[in-house]
């Protein structure tokens, strides 16, 4: 460890960084995915998450927490490992969530993509397969590297990007944004209980 080492510093720095971010929340973007989610509901659809690393764990806890607390389909196509290994080993790693949605998406579904970066390929495939097969599509990224959003914002139909460009902090707020959907929904339609 250097000496040099700031601590508290970094700490600070870290919180700054992430409130300005939380202070930037893109707020008609959030009220359009929460919009999309109510549509959902009113069609009896299904939610389907997808993602890798950090921002497929992120989706993993929200898909329970949606399932339980909204009563509203919501699947993680990342918790299914031996699906998700088997598209990968079978066809490509590339494939592995439009291998899951041509299970089980339907028309007016949502499927919503997590990316730090809105550029990873897999995410990128299955939201174009999504639109294809007529679901509505959103993404939850960030500014990456100065990224924008990535490639993935360009192609959804509701990106909410988040103004960091810290992966950390990217994944943090996709949480956050999560939880005030979720808490959204059920302020509004009186679902499920804590």
């Amino acid at each position: 460890m250097s000496a040099d080492f700031d601590f508290d510093s970094f700490l600070e720095s870290y919180v700054v960084d992430l409130t300005s971010a939380l202070s930037a929340l893109p707020k008609d973007a959030i009220r359009d995915l929460y919009l999309a989610v109510c549509s959902v509901i009113e069609n009896g659809g299904t939610v389907h998450f997808i993602g890798n690393g950090g921002s497929a764990a992120t989706p993993s806890h929200s898909a329970g927490d949606w399932a339980k607390e909204l009563s509203l389909r919501t699947i993680c196509h990342v918790d299914n490992v031996a699906s998700l290994t088997a598209w990968a080993n079978d066809t490509s790693y590339d494939n592995v969530f439009v291998g899951a949605l041509e299970t089980w998406a339907r028309p007016g579904d949502l499927v919503v993509g997590y990316s730090g970066s809105g550029n990873s390929a897999n995410v990128l495939n299955g939201i174009a397969y999504a639109s294809e097969a007529g679901c509505i599509t959103a993404c939850i990224t960030g500014d990456y590297r100065g990224g924008g959003g990535g490639a993935l914002a360009g192609v959804v139909d509701v990106a909410v990007i988040c103004d960091t460009t810290s992966m950390e902090r990217i994944e943090d707020l996709q949480l956050v944004i999560n939880h005030i959907v979720k808490e959204a929904v059920k302020a509004t339609s009186g679902a499920g209980s804590d």
